[in-house]
């Protein structure tokens, strides 16, 4: 059986056609959850009448006691999406219902095998709408005061596809205002498609965002140059969110560095790879 409340749309924000920012509120209050988590959201199908349900990444942080957020797109290829398509026609105030949060695959890791803090950086890498966990990892990390260094890289086609580019950017300009040791916060877009005449402005790092993992022929990558030495096992973790190929990019161009995933695991079973893939 199905665990799940009664909740109501109370924000929308309409980035581009296909493209929108939600923030919805059970009538039984915000439950417990963890940073990096996802629940279901379902919606009534009048055709099929019946609820149907797909799971998204919460883009709202634990602290926040007022509302989930999500960033959603309306999938319209090949087939229209029954639940997106429904999202899209939603207003205010519409109900919906939703999952308890769950998922473990992107909880921030706080501690080294030895028990000892991790104050590696976290390398945060979202393609698309995949940028949603780490949204909820930079205003937690924010919230909470946390030392380590945050980086949160974002791959996009479209700059209008940059969903959460003004926070990730007051985010870095905070970081230099306070100064690294208070807070330190880097943000690296990427768009995909410079040549398109709607992206005619861009000045930002080109190509998929995987190719910031990318070395040139002196084995440098642009991530090591954007933080300024070479990202490691032992300075760094990485954390990903989005489709398959672009999991697949940045593990091929860090394995040879020495990172893993939980497929591949350390002899005292660890890792410094952690994904979610979502197609």
């Amino acid at each position: 059986m199905v665990s799940e409340t009664k909740a109501k749309i109370v924000y929308m924000e309409l980035l581009r056609e296909d493209l929108v920012i939600i923030r919805i509120v059970p009538e039984t209050g915000m439950p417990e959850y963890k940073t990096g988590q996802f629940l279901t959201i379902g919606v009534p199908i009048p055709s099929e009448q019946k609820i149907v349900r797909r799971a998204y990444s919460i883009a709202s942080h634990p602290e926040n006691r007022d509302y989930f957020e999500f960033v959603i797109r309306w999938v319209r290829k090949p087939l229209p999406g029954r639940v997106t398509t429904e999202l899209f026609y939603a207003n205010e105030g519409d109900e919906v219902s939703l999952g308890a949060p769950t998922g473990q695959e992107l909880l921030i890791d706080n501690k080294l095998p030895n028990g000892q803090p991790d104050m590696r950086r976290i390398i945060c890498v979202g393609g698309g709408t995949g940028i949603a966990p780490f949204v909820a990892y930079a205003k937690h990390l924010h919230d909470t005061g946390d030392k380590r260094q945050v980086v949160v890289l974002h791959g996009a086609s479209y700059v209008d596809e940059l969903s959460y580019k003004r926070l990730f950017t007051d985010l870095q300009d905070e970081s230099i205002e306070r100064g690294k040791d208070q807070w330190n916060f880097i943000y690296g877009p990427a768009i995909s498609r410079p040549k398109e005449f709607f992206n005619r402005s861009w000045n930002g790092h080109v190509g998929r965002v995987e190719s910031w993992f990318k070395p040139n022929k002196q084995g440098i990558s642009p991530i090591d140059e954007l933080v300024g030495e070479e990202v490691t096992p032992a300075n760094s973790k990485i954390y990903i969110c989005g489709y398959q190929g672009l999991i697949d990019g940045v593990i091929e161009n860090l394995a040879p560095k020495g990172f893993v995933t939980k497929d591949e695991k350390h002899p005292d079973g660890s890792y410094e790879i952690k994904y979610e893939s979502y197609g």
